[in-house]
C-alpha cells in the first residue's frame, strides 16, 4: 500500500501507540528496527556455504550479491525506512511434553503446531496493525510478513530489542523464553530503531547437550540436515538410516532444545485460543495416527501447519516412531497394515520399523 503520510505526529508518540495497538491485537511484544540486518547476512552465508540447509533450496534463493533480499530490505518494499517487529506467544496449556516424550506409545508432535497454522493468524493481524496506523498517520508504503519471504526475522527481531539469538539460532528472552512466533512490517515511516539486548546465554549448553540428533555443531551454529524438524518436515525423501533410531516418538519436529533451555522455566502461556491443542494431538498414540486415512489426514489437519507435509510423510515419520516403540503386537499388526502401501517411500520405512521390531517385513 503506498501513498502520502497524513499527518506529521511525533515518532515516539507513535511507537508508543504501535505497540499499544499491536497489544491489543494479541501481540506479546512490539519491537521497531531499521532497514538492515547487521551481521546476520554473513552468518547466512557462512552456513549456505557449509550446505547446513540441506534441501532448503527457499533458503539459498535471494541470499547473495546484488539480489540479497535477505540482507537489503528495500528489495522487499522499495523506500524501506524501518521495520515494526512483533512477537506472539504459542505455549498452549497441551500435555507435558516431557511426558509425551518419554512414552514410547505416544506420539509428539512440536507444540507450535498443535494448533491451527500460524502464518494466516499472524499476517491477518498484522494487516489489522497496519491499517491501524494507516487510520492514525493516512496512507503509507508496507509490506506484512510471517516466515513468508526472505526476510531474516531472528536478526530483525534481534535488532529491534526482541530478544537474543540463543545457542540453539532461535530467539530468545529472558521472561518470554523462546515459544513464540514472529512477524514484520516493513515500512517507510520513520520510526527509530530499539536499542538490542545482549546475549544472555552465559556458558549454558543445555540445548546443544539435548539435541537427540546432535544437530547444534556449535554454539548459534545447527546443521540442519541433523535436525528432528528438518528430517520431519522438510525433507522430502528417506530419512537417513543411521538417524531414525535417534527421532524416537518425534513425528512432526522436535522442542527438546526448547524444553532444555532455563529460559523457558517460566514462558508465559498464549492469550490466544487457536494455538490450543485440536483433535488431541497432544495426547494420540502412534497406532491411532497411523491408522488414518488420507481423508482423516487432510479432514482434521485442515488449518494445521501438519497439513504441509502430505499425507505420505505423514506415515513415513509415524512409521519410523513405530519403529522405535515399545514392542508389541498393535505396533507390528499396524506397521503390517501399511507394508503394501502404494507409496515406495512409505514401504521403505515400514520395512525398516518391522525389521527394528524383530520382524521380518
Amino acid at each position: 500500500m503506498v501513498g502520502m503520510h497524513g499527518n506529521d505526529e511525533d515518532p515516539a508518540k507513535l511507537k508508543e501507540n504501535i505497540r499499544r495497538w499491536g497489544t491489543d491485537l494479541g501481540f506479546d511484544a512490539v519491537g521497531f528496527s531499521a532497514a538492515q540486518v547487521s551481521g546476520a547476512a554473513e552468518n547466512l552465508g557462512a552456513w549456505l556455504a557449509a550446505g547446513f540447509h540441506g534441501e532448503m533450496d527457499y533458503m539459498a534463493a535471494y541470499a547473495t550479491g546484488a539480489g540479497n533480499k535477505r540482507a537489503q530490505p528495500e528489495l522487499l518494499l522499495p523506500g524501506t525506512r524501518s521495520i515494526i517487529t512483533a512477537r506472539m506467544n504459542y505455549r498452549s496449556t497441551a500435555a507435558d511434553s516431557q511426558e509425551a516424550l518419554a512414552d514410547g506409545e505416544r506420539a509428539f508432535v512440536s507444540r507450535y503446531a498443535l494448533g491451527r497454522d500460524y502464518h494466516k493468524l499472524l499476517r491477518a493481524r498484522l494487516q489489522k496493525l497496519a491499517d491501524r496506523i494507516t487510520d492514525e498517520t493516512g496512507s503509507f508504503a508496507y509490506r506484512v510478513f510471517t516466515d513468508s519471504a526472505p526476510v531474516m526475522e531472528v536478526g530483525l527481531a534481534q535488532n529491534s530489542g526482541l530478544g537474543w539469538r540463543g545457542k540453539h539460532t532461535l530467539l530468545l528472552e529472558r521472561e518470554a523464553g523462546s515459544y513464540f512466533f514472529l512477524g514484520e512490517i516493513l515500512t517507510d515511516l520513520a520510526l527509530s530503531p530499539d536499542t538490542p539486548v545482549t546475549d544472555h546465554c552465559g556458558s549454558c549448553t543445555a540445548c546443544i547437550e539435548a539435541c537427540p540428533t546432535q544437530a547444534i555443531v556449535a554454539p548459534y551454529r545447527l546443521d540442519a540436515r541433523l535436525c528432528v524438524s528438518y528430517l520431519s518436515i522438510e525433507l522430502k525423501g528417506s530419512i537417513p538410516e543411521p538417524l531414525r533410531s535417534l527421532l524416537g516418538n518425534r513425528i512432526y519436529g522436535c522442542d527438546d532444545c526448547q524444553l532444555a533451555c532455563p529460559w523457558n522455566r517460566f514462558a508465559p502461556l498464549t492469550r490466544e485460543n487457536d494455538f490450543t491443542p485440536r483433535h488431541g494431538l497432544d495426547q494420540a498414540t502412534l497406532v491411532e495416527l497411523f491408522a488414518w486415512e488420507e481423508s482423516d489426514f487432510n479432514e482434521r489437519l485442515a488449518g494445521s501447519p501438519i497439513r504441509r507435509i502430505g499425507f505420505e510423510r505423514w506415515l513415513r515419520n509415524i512409521a519410523v516412531a513405530l519403529g522405535n516403540a515399545p514392542p508389541g503386537a498393535e505396533v507390528i499388526s499396524a506397521l503390517r497394515s501399511r507394508a503394501d502401501h502404494p507409496s515406495a517411500l512409505v514401504r521403505e520405512h515400514v520395512a525398516w520399523a518391522l525389521r527394528r521390531q524383530g520382524v521380518d517385513p
